[in-house]
């Protein structure tokens, strides 16, 4: 099931227009033997994709960056993510709020999820590869986790910031459900500066960008899947996003100015974001108290100090939490705001708080997204 439900979803770039396969359409769409140099797409990496000349005329596809998205795209997305009705059901029965490991292993997994970008720090060998290592143990679907350009499971914080914000667009028209972010350290602070860059704060539109071409389209709106209207890409929402350890002396001392007023300002371009800190954290900047983050407006945003026994280079660190099985079964029934002993095992358990948190907020915007477009879905089909 997963399975098909990926190869349906990565074909959806793809059947956005129509192309007649010739040199002449190749020309029309403005597109070069330079331009597909420049899009890193050679013969091998057709190959790998297993799409040949034949399967592009098979599907229609027109390769053309400037293409403006039309309600068919919206409604294409709609109608071909689809699974069975009962599957559906058990989906709108789950209460986002107290997802079990049950629910996430007979029914969570076998539906929709929307991606998870995860964002390192500025150091190279701390990634957040196990961190997605834990998402991944803990029953969230790899691929929704993966670059698709590189198939690593960390992202770079060199990053710009308005880039990703035009990538989350892209995934948000092309597969229904905008993406959801973790930061660790400066990559908190790329997070945080995507959903200021979607709130406009920093130019008033921003270019939808191709993850897959890894290029820039020459539009700056998307047909919303749900609606089936066009949007400016500023102002979308993303369900969740989370910042480990971000703090701002690091911001002053690689001259990231434009964040220094904004790194603890959380826009409505979020609907829930949760920030963790260490109270005494040199690297950040925090010598015995941390400043809390708080929203603009109506983003839900919640603060977290983590324990004395928490250390900023190693939060990523989780990969381990979900393969003990004491700490994997505190983390499926942590709740935030309960109290709940620590249990008593051999593994180090000073990153299991923030793990537990993050999960349990994932689980939460995973069920909400799946929900929300699966209602979407049987509106289309009733013509609602």
């Amino acid at each position: 099931m997963r399975a098909r439900l990926r190869l349906r979803r990565m074909a959806l770039p793809y059947a956005r227009a129509a192309v007649r396969g010739s040199v002449v359409a190749f020309a029309a769409a403005g597109l070069s033997v330079a331009a597909f140099a420049a899009a890193r797409l050679s013969v091998a990496a057709f190959a790998a994709a297993r799409l040949s000349v034949a399967a592009f005329a098979a599907v229609g596809l027109t390769v053309a960056t400037g293409a403006i998205a039309d309600e068919g795209a919206s409604r294409f997305v709609l109608e071909r993510v689809g699974i069975d009705a009962a599957s559906e059901d058990r989906v709108l029965a789950l209460v986002p709020e107290r997802i079990s490991a049950g629910d996430v292993r007979d029914v969570l997994a076998h539906t929709y999820a929307p991606r998870i970008i995860s964002l390192q720090g500025s150091v190279p060998i701390v990634t957040m590869a196990p961190f997605a290592e834990f998402l991944i143990a803990m029953g969230y679907p790899a691929e929704e986790i993966r670059n698709p350009y590189d198939g690593s499971l960390s992202y770079s914080s060199s990053v710009d910031a308005r880039a990703l914000a035009g990538i989350l667009a892209w995934y948000d028209e092309h597969e229904g459900m905008m993406p959801m972010l973790i930061g660790h350290s400066q990559g908190g602070m790329v997070a945080i500066k995507v959903l200021h860059e979607l709130a406009g704060d920093f130019a008033s539109s921003i270019p939808v960008w191709n993850p897959r071409l890894g290029a820039a389209e020459d539009r700056t709106a998307i047909v919303d899947p749900v609606t089936g209207k066009e949007r400016p890409v500023v102002g979308l929402k993303v369900p969740y996003a989370t910042a480990l350890a971000t703090g701002k002396l690091p911001r002053l001392l690689l001259g990231q100015w434009t964040m220094l007023t904004r790194l603890r300002e959380i826009p409505d371009t979020v609907d829930e974001f949760t920030g963790f800190s260490l109270e005494w954290d040199p690297i950040a900047g925090n010598f015995g108290t941390s400043e809390p983050y708080r929203a603009t407006g109506t983003a839900k945003v919640r603060n977290l100090t983590l324990p004395p026994g928490a250390s900023h280079l190693t939060l990523p660190q989780v990969a381990e939490l979900a393969r003990d099985p004491a700490t994997r079964d505190w983390i499926d029934r942590y709740v935030p705001g309960t109290a709940v002993p620590l249990p008593t095992v051999h593994t180090d358990t000073a990153n299991l708080l923030h793990a537990a948190d993050i999960w349990y907020s994932i689980k939460k915007h995973w069920c909400l997204e799946a929900q929300r477009l699966i209602r979407a879905r049987r509106r289309l089909a009733g013509g609602g």
